[in-house]
């Protein structure tokens, strides 16, 4: 359902993403680990089109991101992509079941209908009692689970997520990566994620390795379905 055909990034005269090609299948969690300054982060802001290659192309099911114009692009990123980061970038002055509704209000839709969408979702990452808490009132678990429900609010083709348990300990950070398998179960949904834990790497179908530039190197894990 992704495809990527030699992409290029350049910035001055380094060659940030030097060619890469890649293919994601729908339901499938891959990671992608190798050393700081591998291109990582910038290979995942291109699949998302956050950023735009120098050269090259990425479908996500059948729809050429490069190829829409502005205003189009966004809104197939704002519908089909979701996203998640290191840092939660919660508001701090909305609810948790507020921040989960924003996709969705600024996508156009009511503010109760989103509200409501949005509680349904905080319940599928076991946050259905927390819906009214602000981010202050929670643990650093919660906050990226509500960032894991804003990226999933809208039921997006794929979810990119950047280090999403880089600020965790390692218990919350298992957590995390458990939901990610129970998120696949329970909706066939997609994931893209860039990780140091090599161990949590493994709990994924397979890992990408990067280095310069370039996937050098592809793993294919051997992980438990979730029953």
């Amino acid at each position: 359902m992704l495809v990527a055909n030699n992409l290029i990034k350049k910035y001055s005269n380094i060659t940030v993403v030097n060619n890469v090609s890649l293919s994601i299948n729908k339901g499938e969690i891959v990671s992608v680990i190798g050393p700081s300054g591998a291109g990582k982060t910038t290979l995942l802001h291109l699949l998302g089109s956050l950023d735009r290659p120098d050269s090259g192309k990425v479908t996500i099911d059948n729809t050429d991101l490069f190829g829409l114009p502005g205003k189009k692009q966004s809104l197939f990123r704002n519908r089909n992509i979701g996203f998640v980061f290191q840092f939660h970038h919660l508001l701090p002055e909305f609810s948790a079941v507020e921040n989960v509704a924003i996709p969705l209000w600024i996508g156009g839709k009511g503010k109760k209908e989103g509200l409501a969408q949005a509680a349904e979702i905080l319940g599928t990452v076991g946050l259905a009692q927390r819906l009214e808490n602000k981010p202050s009132e929670l643990s650093g678990g919660e906050q990226q689970r509500v960032a894991i429900a804003r990226a999933l609010v809208n039921k997006p083709s794929i979810v990119m997520a950047d280090e999403p348990t880089g600020n965790l300990d390692s218990a919350n950070a298992q957590h995390i990566h458990e939901l990610f398998l129970e998120l696949r179960e329970k909706l066939n949904q997609t994931f893209i994620m860039i990780t140091h834990n090599e161990t949590m790497a493994e709990m994924t179908d397979r890992t990408l390795i990067m280095r310069d530039g370039q996937i050098v190197e592809e793993r294919i894990n051997r992980i438990n379905r979730v029953n």
